[in-house]
């Protein structure tokens, strides 16, 4: 089972009761989507699954049957038991970077103006913010880790580095909406490759990203995560022209 943590507890956020089923459907997904719960992960017991999200077991219950049946996880019975991530990340085809496209509902330019505004602000305030020795080696640990990814496990990592930073603010809400905005971009990313040469540029990106945040240099982050973005956007764009 994924640890709880700043970022678990933004994702599994009180849903609104007028929308319960569907909000709850939408949290797991992007729970699952964004690897916060990995495949092969098991998902919080609905006990204590159920009063994070603020819905009835019954609600919880229903979601999860609507996921198992899409293919997104699985439950088993036993004492090892319960709901598992099966989701796996698809091959990146060019036809589903434009279904993703459609899906999306809304401009793409107006959702990397949105992805831009809130991680730039986030690195900037991370970088603001006092590091415990724990939080600095999460970041360390985040970062070794998408250093060290293969192809199949690029996009989730990437992910979890970039969310790291908004965690590091103190902030659920912004942790909330970082992975709101990068939850809005996710299935574009993972329609495109992942090429050798955007990994080897990015990892100096990430490498200057995580460098300003722990040497405590607030516009030196917000710099080095605009132009991280900057180049995700044009390669964005590369694919859809």
């Amino acid at each position: 089972m994924a640890e709880r943590s700043p970022l678990s507890e933004a994702v599994f956020r009180p849903v609104r009761a007028g929308n319960a089923f569907e909000e709850t459907v939408e949290r797991l997904l992007q729970a699952i989507k964004l690897g916060v719960v990995d495949r092969g992960d098991r998902l919080p017991p609905e006990r204590e699954l159920a009063p994070l999200l603020g819905v009835s077991r019954v609600t919880l219950r229903e979601a999860i049957r609507v996921l198992a049946q899409e293919g997104y996880v699985e439950s088993r019975r036993g004492r090892s038991g319960g709901t598992f991530v099966t989701y796996r990340r698809p091959r990146p085809k060019s036809a589903d970077l434009r279904r993703a496209l459609i899906a999306m509902g809304d401009d793409l330019h107006d959702t990397l103006t949105f992805r831009l505004a809130v991680e730039t602000g986030a690195a900037q305030l991370a970088a603001s913010t006092d590091l415990t020795g724990g939080q600095r080696d999460l970041l360390r640990a985040r970062l070794a880790g998408l250093n060290a990814a293969g192809p199949d496990d690029y996009r989730r990592l990437d992910t979890l580095f970039h969310l790291t930073i908004a965690e590091l603010t103190g902030s659920p809400t912004l942790v909330a909406t970082c992975a709101d905005a990068r939850m809005r971009i996710t299935d574009l990313l993972n329609a495109i490759p992942v090429l050798d040469a955007n990994i080897e540029h990015a990892a100096a990106q990430h490498e200057a990203i995580a460098g300003a945040v722990l040497s405590g240099d607030p516009d030196a982050a917000r710099q080095a995560v605009a132009e991280h973005l900057d180049g995700t956007a044009a390669l964005l764009r590369a694919f859809l022209a």
